[in-house]
């Protein structure tokens, strides 16, 4: 079932605040360089899940986590202020995966490219097990003879 686009625009105008203010800077030394790359919101608008990226160390991610919850607060009283909605959503920050199942993916990607040259190098030094025609051919007839003749 698809959401509304009242939901939708919801979450895209939340999206955009977050991000603004996230530029802007918070005021603590654990925020890493964070990314919004989705947000998502319940039909009822009452609670607003935020994905973003953190690049860097998972030290580094781990601080941005921390950092982001403190923050909780403050950016949703920055939503709030920039929102026509009766109620203000709950906020949820979330570690999105996608750069992580992105480089595994590639990784198996990789792999599948390295496994189809070995096959191929293999097929273009490949004999036949057998006979190099193990086909059947019809006999042929000598015209004196009544009989096949072996070839």
């Amino acid at each position: 079932m698809g959401e509304s686009p009242r939901v939708r625009k919801v979450a895209d105008r939340i999206h955009e605040v977050i991000a603004k203010r996230l530029e802007r800077g918070i005021r603590d030394p654990r925020m890493g360089f964070a990314t919004i790359t989705a947000v998502q919101v319940t039909g009822d608008l009452q609670h607003a899940s935020v994905f973003y990226t953190v690049y860097g160390t998972d030290e580094e991610r781990a601080d941005t986590a921390a950092a982001l919850k403190a923050a909780t607060g403050m950016l949703r009283t920055e939503v709030g202020r920039n929102l026509n909605t009766r109620l203000t959503p709950s906020l949820e920050f979330i570690l999105d995966g996608v750069p992580e199942n992105a480089a595994a993916i590639e990784a198996l990607l990789r792999e599948a490219r390295e496994r189809d040259a070995r096959t191929e190098a293999e097929a273009a030094s490949a004999e036949y097990a057998g006979d190099p025609d193990p086909y059947v051919k019809p006999r042929e007839f000598d015209e004196d003879e009544d009989e096949p003749s072996e070839r």
